[in-house]
């Protein structure tokens, strides 16, 4: 029976909030250190590219199922 039970995560520490996270903070580390770097403007829009794909991939996480359900089952 224990291995029909859905294991619950809470307060955004689910798999999707993780990796998410990871990747908009790379897109960030990337994204200034094209700023500073005499304002390389590819690796800033690279970086911001990548923080944008961290939201889509974190919202096909939680599709998947590794992301807190809004709805309490």
């Amino acid at each position: 029976m224990s291995s029909t039970v859905k294991e619950k995560y809470h307060h955004g520490k689910t798999p999707a909030a993780w990796v998410s996270t990871i990747i908009a903070t790379l897109g960030a580390l990337i994204g200034t250190v094209g700023f500073f770097l005499n304002i390389n403007w590819t690796l800033v829009w690279v970086g911001l590219g990548i923080m944008v794909a961290s939201v889509i991939v974190g919202g096909v996480m939680v599709k998947m199922g590794y992301g807190q359900s809004l709805i309490e089952e």
